[in-house]
């Protein structure tokens, strides 16, 4: 049987996932519907994706086989509340909504599979890294539909719920940490006389270079570290002073506390 997807919500994180799907050529754009609350912002989706956008969640959901709750997670509740009706157990909810339990999604849709979703904003340049939680009822078919999705987008895991919450802390949260440090290296190079654009592209580049040749190598973080950083050469003195001020420190504690945020948000 041909399966339909259908996204309720369809901000930046869903267009870029449907962007993804179509690109990839997963899914026809027949087979793809969303839905919007606000009617202008509906047909404008409608007509830069080439879906269907409707203004109507529990049509979206009788109609869909998959369903993903894209919606922002103070919404979701009253969504589940609207569809549960048309969802039964022939359904797939995946929930790409931050801090939302699977518990919590099951209760209200008691006969659906479940699938929670943690991806990032790089997904929207088809780099995004996500993760997947499967629910009590899901099914390995049903992560696999899902993870072929993904990883059209990106890179993809399977995890476990209790990891979640370090999962939106490395990756969620994550690129948002790399921007930072992106700039201040940046704005280090333009304090000592280069122009600002200049040092911004050398950092984004170098950051993504190493970030890639990383991911292709065999060798460890440490390995990489240690072959370009010649004793007592430029890269060596960098190094140092990293290990000075205690960097590892400083993310231990940048990723403990997005880490209990993240949970908090949960509860």
């Amino acid at each position: 049987m041909e399966r339909t997807l259908g996204f309720i919500g369809c901000g930046k994180m869903a267009s870029a996932i449907i962007s993804g799907i179509i690109n990839a050529k997963l899914y026809q754009h027949e087979n793809i519907k969303a839905s919007e609350s606000n009617l202008e912002f509906a047909q404008e989706k409608q007509a830069r994706l080439g879906i269907e956008v409707l203004c109507d969640n529990k049509r979206l959901a009788k109609e869909s086989n998959i369903i993903f709750i894209a919606t922002k997670p103070n919404q979701v509740t009253d969504v589940l509340r609207e569809i549960c009706d048309d969802v039964g157990s022939d359904k797939l909810i995946v929930s790409i909504a931050a801090g939302v339990t699977i518990e919590r999604i099951e209760k209200a849709c008691p006969n659906a599979h479940v699938i929670r979703v943690m991806p990032n904003a790089p997904l929207m340049v088809q780099l995004g890294m996500s993760a997947i939680v499967k629910g009590s009822k899901a099914t390995i078919s049903d992560v696999e539909v899902v993870k072929e999705i993904l990883e059209n987008l990106g890179e993809c895991i399977v995890t476990t719920e209790d990891k979640i919450d370090i999962v939106t802390a490395i990756s969620g949260s994550g690129p948002a940490f790399f921007y930072k440090v992106i700039h201040e290296i940046a704005l280090a190079g333009e304090k000592l006389g280069m122009a600002y654009e200049d040092a911004l592209l050398l950092a984004e580049q170098t950051a993504m270079g190493s970030a890639k040749l990383m991911m292709q190598s065999d060798l460890t973080p440490s390995q990489l570290i240690e072959n370009i950083s010649t004793k007592g050469g430029c890269t060596a003195v960098g190094v140092e002073v990293m290990n000075e001020f205690d960097t590892e420190k400083i993310f231990d504690k940048v990723i403990e506390k997005t880490t209990q945020k993240a949970n908090a948000l949960g509860k």
